[in-house]
């Protein structure tokens, strides 16, 4: 069995590699952590972000929990970026999914502290929050936010519930402007999310606005595509590369556009 693999998976994983010799287990080590997550451009950290929503909406036990016992183990994700990680993917990839990551966190990080024989941290603590409590500053906020992460001219009406509670308020008044996690990490979270969600216009609005905010390089969006297809399929993978060179096109002419003199 190839020893870079084993040894690749030992690093990234934070445990050995298993000792089967199945053709399925043998190209995972070939190929998924001997080429995939050592490719550059992506590093350690930020590939971490592409899987942990790839294996939280998968519904496969064990790759949940190795990939969160990894991440934190590891040091690459602290404990306040895994649970805003958590509170980001409930809102892309589902809340009854996202129970079950927070469940799996909260093992995890319990886990690593017997090993290492420690106590657990005190939580960071939730108040104040960092966004307005009052609701119609809070709605403005939202509003502007929406338009600077989308990248685009105008913010949904608030007249109805999804639009005005959940967009305005909720997910764009306060989720993606906590500060527990960057925006290129919110961007390779949701980017992952909508690709496997099947929802035409997510995934073409989130990778246009990952592009055209600079938070993710071409390059970038690239390896997104190829370590999303190492752990949620290539068909969807497909599609998502699909996307990404159409929104390369329309990000390359809307620059060329606001470059061009008056």
């Amino acid at each position: 069995m190839n020893e870079r693999g084993r040894q690749a998976f030992a690093d990234v994983m934070t445990f050995p590699a298993p000792e089967d010799a199945t053709p399925a287990t043998t190209r995972m080590l070939e190929f998924v952590f001997g080429d995939v997550w050592q490719r550059p451009v992506l590093t350690r950290r930020d590939r971490r972000f592409i899987t942990l929503p790839c294996v939280a909406a998968s519904d496969a036990e064990g790759p949940l929990r190795d990939h969160v016992y990894a991440a934190l183990n590891s040091g690459d994700v602290s404990i306040v970026e895994m649970q805003e990680t958590v509170l980001h993917f409930a809102v892309y990839g589902g809340w009854p999914k996202a129970s079950r990551f927070n469940m799996v966190v909260d093992e995890q990080w319990d886990r690593i502290h017997r090993e290492r024989g420690e106590q657990l941290p005190p939580a960071v603590p939730l108040l104040p929050l960092p966004t307005p409590s009052d609701p119609e500053a809070r709605l403005r906020v939202g509003e502007q936010s929406f338009k600077d992460i989308n990248c685009l001219p105008y913010a949904p009406t608030r007249d109805n519930p999804f639009q005005g509670a959940g967009i305005l308020n909720f997910v764009f008044g306060e989720m993606w402007l906590r500060p527990g996690l960057g925006m290129k990490e919110r961007r390779l979270i949701t980017v992952a999310c909508v690709a496997f969600q099947d929802a035409p216009y997510p995934i073409l609005s989130h990778v246009y606005a990952a592009l055209k905010s600079r938070d993710l390089s071409f390059d970038e969006m690239d390896e997104l595509a190829l370590h999303f297809a190492a752990y949620y399929g290539w068909p969807k993978a497909s599609h998502l590369n699909q996307v990404i060179g159409e929104q390369k096109v329309r990000v390359l002419a809307e620059w060329a556009e606001e470059a061009a003199p008056l």
